[in-house]
């Protein structure tokens, strides 16, 4: 599996590569080289995570190693859905260097085997892992699209039209496609909420313990809705939101990985969200 993991690792450093040419360059052919060589890379990714599950018999989410990779999975899966649907074809360059980052981790970090208990093979598991995994991946690239949206405005507000002004979309468009990740992230981050007390009755026969995790996962979930209904309700859109979404992306990676590393809870051992 390590082999298949190296093959992704390379694929998506070419990825990144033929996303850097696009921005510098403008040439199509090199988004689109960045596209599929991506593609290849989440195939190549899914071979792994697959064989992960079937060798182990149960989700591949049982130390950091398993975690990242998966987190970095989703990422991609998420990334080509949106691309697919919005053509958006500069969001490759915040998706690839993080999708590269991660699986270069990834492949430095032990992948010691744990013995298969019941806990890890629960559909709720499956279910939570699987929708809070889509739902981090949304809003990673909710941050991303934050960030595009701050560099056009200031382009446009300083009027100087510069090197981000001619490669990046409307502000209108950013802001949007933002909107939709987010509504995204925040629908299947209520899901893995929803599963995940399902899962922690079924193993810890309780739904609630305040356990570290817990409490950070349900201030996540208070943020983004307070984002959405404002959004909603008051007109928070463009720079605010843009904002609050990177924000809240870093909240989520404390509640992702600063949680497991600085308190102890049931989720420790695991490194899940």
């Amino acid at each position: 599996m390590e082999s298949i993991i190296l093959i992704s690792v390379l694929l998506y450093l070419l990825s990144m590569a033929g996303y850097f040419a696009f921005l510098f360059i403008q040439k199509d052919y090199f988004q689109r080289a960045g596209f599929f060589l991506l593609l290849a890379g989440f195939l190549f990714h899914t071979l792994a995570i697959a064989y992960g599950f079937f060798k182990a018999g149960h989700m591949p989410v049982s130390n950091m190693h398993e975690t990242l990779s998966f987190a970095a999975w989703a990422i991609a899966g998420v990334f080509l859905t949106i691309q697919y649907k919005f053509n958006l074809k500069i969001l490759g360059i915040f998706a690839a260097p993080i999708l590269a980052l991660i699986m270069i981790v990834v492949s430095q970090l032990p992948n010691e085997p744990v013995q298969a208990t019941k806990i890890f093979k629960s559909f709720w598991l499956v279910s939570h892992v699987t929708v809070i995994f889509i739902g981090e991946a949304a809003f990673a690239l909710a941050c991303g699209l934050g960030v595009l949206y701050l560099l056009q405005e200031h382009e446009i507000k300083t009027k100087k039209h510069g090197f981000f002004f001619k490669r990046l979309p409307s502000l209108e468009m950013l802001d949007n496609i933002g909107y939709v990740c987010i509504v995204l992230g925040f629908t299947m981050l209520t899901l893995g909420l929803i599963t995940g007390l399902v899962y922690a009755k079924t193993f810890w026969g309780r739904f609630w313990s305040w356990d570290p995790k817990e409490v950070w996962s349900g201030i996540t979930w208070l943020f983004y809705a307070v984002l959405l209904h404002e959004r909603l309700t008051v007109g928070w859109r463009g720079r605010r939101s843009a904002i609050m979404a990177i924000i809240g992306f870093g909240v989520l990676i404390f509640t992702f990985l600063g949680v497991n590393l600085l308190m102890t809870g049931h989720h420790g051992g695991f490194t899940r969200f």
